[in-house]
């Protein structure tokens, strides 16, 4: 893969660069409640703005529909993210009102030397998941507002879709890997190569079904699994537990008992959950035995033990994964499942990647340094992705070479 570093001493000043970010915050209304995804772009952004290039950004943001004007909804538009770029790079950031419009061209024309702009929505632009002849129409249209331009891949969180903005644009450019794509690259291929052991793998979350490709794969190849969040309920039942009214797949529990019996002594479940009379903050809470959950009763987090458990296992290893959270850590009575097994992460000497979403946002909700895990990364879906032994279509073209 050549990388922007490539690009720049190839020579960029006054030359058009086309970015693609992954800008997908979480918002309160116009309010991001968590900028890492724009700070992990900084890097790839500050490099190409300091090298003198005119940098056109493209970003998307929730899940428009099609056609939607891009500035109508406030879970779509990227008006909240075009300041905040601007606040990081202490320079104003201009927004087009279109994907490749007129409002698209008038700013691509008028983005300064060293400047930065940014699209509307690429996910507006309907043709950007649509078909390849429309994906390819549409990446067209994107290379012709960047004319004599490059391409950079720098939003990991989409490199596992073929969508035009990822996958066709780099083959219309010269196309380059972001420092952020290149060393979320190198750290997974760590893991999948010859990781440091004991190595340790912690899965959370809702569903075993989401993550059942990840468990098959990661399986054979680790030390020890750590099973926490809605999915571990079913793991539960596979052992014959009344998990109450937890959340549960009942049509993997076959799958569930058949993993346990193969991976006895990998597989690791809690042993307490902290269960709740309802669905809600202010719900009557307990903990309990992971085999006591109360009829009608839902399992909301790991229990106290169960953190000092996986911590034994964390504080010896060489090498941990983390994805997905222990438990609904949004409400404070089911956040120190999650924020107990953080600290543990972030007090071993292990190297230490968090595999993106909900256990990012989770890190950075508990206030803790991100200095302190050896990688952050922001895919979450690409991460498990890469884990699972899939290609991904935005690093493969990327390894086409410009």
């Amino acid at each position: 893969m050549h990388t922007v570093d490539d690009l720049i001493s190839d020579g960029v000043q006054g030359r058009y660069v086309l970015v693609r970010a992954d800008f997908n915050v979480p918002l309160d209304g116009y309010t991001i409640t968590d900028d890492g995804r724009i700070r992990a772009a900084l890097p790839t952004i500050t490099k190409l703005v300091g090298a003198g290039a005119r940098v056109l950004v493209m970003a998307h943001l929730g899940r428009p529909k099609g056609g939607e004007p891009p500035g109508r909804d406030p879970l779509s538009t990227l008006t909240p993210v075009a300041g905040r770029l601007g606040q990081l790079i202490d320079d104003r950031v201009s927004l087009a009102e279109d994907v490749v419009g007129q409002s698209a061209r008038d700013v691509a024309q008028d983005v300064k030397v060293g400047g930065v702009a940014l699209l509307a929505n690429v996910r507006c632009d309907p043709r950007e998941t649509g078909t390849p002849a429309e994906r390819d129409a549409l990446a067209t249209e994107l290379a012709e507002l960047v004319p004599g331009g490059a391409f950079v891949s720098d939003g990991f969180g989409v490199v596992h879709r073929e969508q035009a903005s990822v996958y066709e644009i780099a083959r219309k450019l010269p196309a380059y890997g972001g420092d952020l794509v290149a060393r979320e690259t190198e750290v997974l291929r760590r893991l999948t190569g010859d990781p440091a052991r004991p190595y340790v793998v912690i899965l959370g979350g809702s569903k075993v079904s989401d993550k059942l490709a990840v468990l098959t794969n990661l399986l054979p190849k680790v030390d020890t699994l750590l099973v926490g969040g809605a999915m571990c309920f079913t793991f539960l039942a596979a052992q014959g537990y009344d998990v109450g009214g937890s959340k549960l797949e009942s049509d993997q529990i076959d799958t569930c008992r058949d993993l346990l019996a193969k991976y006895a002594d990998t597989l690791v479940l809690p042993s307490d959950v902290v269960a709740a009379s309802e669905f809600s903050a202010d719900a009557d809470t307990r903990t309990v035995p992971a085999d006591q959950i109360p009829a009608g009763w839902l399992g909301l987090d790991v229990g106290p033990a169960t953190v000092a458990a996986f911590g034994s296992h964390l504080a010896d290893a060489a090498t941990v994964f983390w994805n997905g959270p222990m438990g609904v850590f949004e409400m404070a009575p089911f956040a120190a499942g999650t924020t107990g097994v953080a600290e543990a992460v972030a007090s071993s000497s292990a190297f230490s990647v968090i595999g993106g979403g909900d256990s990012a946002s989770a890190i950075r909700a508990a206030g803790l340094d991100e200095e302190r895990f050896g990688h952050i990364s922001t895919g979450g879906g690409a991460s498990l992705e890469f884990l699972e032994g899939k290609e991904l279509p935005g690093i493969a073209v990327l390894e086409e070479g410009p």
